[in-house]
């Protein structure tokens, strides 16, 4: 399931889904997509992204406790924390601050 196209599509348009200002996990868009055990498997799909001709909002995409685990993926200049930043989610030491209040279950309706 996980290896097959139609969960990496899935797990594009989740990630496209993700409201501004919000973030998710990675185990949360697996389950959401149908794999609830290929958390890292999103990982490495987000960080692949990066060479995509698309804006994935993949910056909005943190681990199960707030931290931007996928930060070294992010160009220097502008950063995860950044991007995150200018969405007005505050981070403090690599953490989501606020983590539970600005968590997006990706089964909400937008």
């Amino acid at each position: 399931m996980k290896n097959s196209p139609d969960f990496a599509e899935k797990v594009i348009e989740a990630v496209m889904r993700i409201p501004r200002g919000k973030v998710t996990t990675y185990g949360a868009l697996a389950t959401f997509c149908g794999s609830p055990k290929s958390a890292r498997y999103v990982g490495s799909l987000l960080k692949m992204s990066r060479y995509s001709s698309f804006n994935l909002p993949a910056h909005r995409v943190v681990n199960r406790h707030g931290m931007l685990t996928g930060q070294a993926f992010f160009d220097h200049e502008y950063s995860m924390k950044k991007r995150l930043e200018e969405e007005g989610v505050q981070v403090e030491n690599n953490q989501v601050v606020n983590f539970t209040h600005l968590f997006w279950q990706p089964i909400e309706p937008l």
